[in-house]
C-alpha cells in the first residue's frame, strides 16, 4: 500500500500535533543515529519543543559540546559551505524547477517542429498551421540542421569509399588466391621418368633382335 502524499501545513489540531512531534522527532535522531554509524562522521541533534521543559539532545551533552567545537574551530568558508537556511534552500528548488521546465519546453518544442517539417514533406510543402514567425523560423532552423547531418554523413560514406583501385584489385587477388589454396587439394607429387638408354644398350637391344631372341 502505497503512502499518501504528505500536505506541508500548519497541523490545527493539537493532539494530532503533538503526535506528529513525537513520531517525526524519533525517526529524526534515528536518522542521526544511523548517519554516525553507517558514514562514520560526528553528528548531533538539538531539539527545542513545546511539549518538553528540556530541549532533547543527542547522544550527549558532552557529544553535543564536542562537535559544536569542532565546527566553531573550522573556517568560516568551510562552516558555510552547505548551509542553507529555510529561504535559500525554498530558492535552490525552485531554481531547479525552473531549469527542469525550460528544458521541457524546449524538448516540447523540437518535437513540434519536428511533426510539422515530417507533415510538410509528406505535403511536398508548407501545410497549413498556427505557426508565428517565429515557429516558421524553427522550421527552418530544423530543416537546415537535418540537411547538414545529411551533409555529413554523405562525407562520411564518400570519405569510406575513397580507396585506391590498385589496392582494391590487389585485396581482391589475394583474397582470391587464399580461397584457392584453402578450396583446392595439393596436387600429387609424379614419380622421377626413367633415365634415358645409353648407346651400349641400343647395341645389345639391336643384336638380341637380329638373333631372334625378341
Amino acid at each position: 500500500m502505497t503512502r499518501k502524499k504528505l500536505k506541508l501545513a500548519f497541523i490545527e489540531k493539537d493532539t494530532a500535533r503533538k503526535l506528529a512531534y513525537k513520531n517525526r522527532k524519533n525517526s529524526l535522531v534515528k536518522k542521526v543515529d544511523e548517519l554516525t554509524t553507517l558514514c562514520g562522521i560526528d553528528a548531533c541533534a538539538i531539539i527545542y519543543g513545546p511539549y518538553d521543559p528540556q530541549p532533547e539532545i543527542w547522544p550527549s551533552p558532552s557529544g553535543v559540546q564536542n562537535v559544536l567545537s569542532k565546527f566553531k574551530t573550522a573556517s568560516e568558508f568551510d562552516q558555510r559551505k552547505k548551509m542553507v537556511n529555510q529561504e535559500s534552500f525554498l530558492k535552490q528548488r525552485v531554481e531547479n524547477a525552473e531549469k527542469k521546465l525550460r528544458k521541457q519546453l524546449r524538448d516540447n518544442k523540437e518535437k513540434e517542429t519536428t511533426m510539422l517539417m515530417l507533415q510538410c514533406l509528406n505535403a511536398g510543402g508548407i501545410v497549413p498551421n498556427d505557426s508565428s514567425v517565429d515557429g516558421l523560423n524553427d522550421l527552418t532552423w530544423m530543416i537546415d540542421r537535418n540537411l547538414k547531418e545529411i551533409g555529413r554523413r554523405i562525407e562520411s560514406i564518400d570519405s569510406n569509399s575513397n580507396i585506391p583501385q590498385n589496392q582494391n584489385e590487389n585485396q581482391v587477388a589475394t583474397a582470391q588466391s587464399q580461397e584457392q589454396l584453402q578450396v583446392d587439394p595439393p596436387l600429387p607429387l609424379l614419380p622421377p621418368p626413367p633415365p634415358a638408354p645409353t648407346v651400349s644398350d641400343i647395341d645389345e637391344v639391336e643384336m638380341m633382335s637380329r638373333l631372334g631372341w625378341l
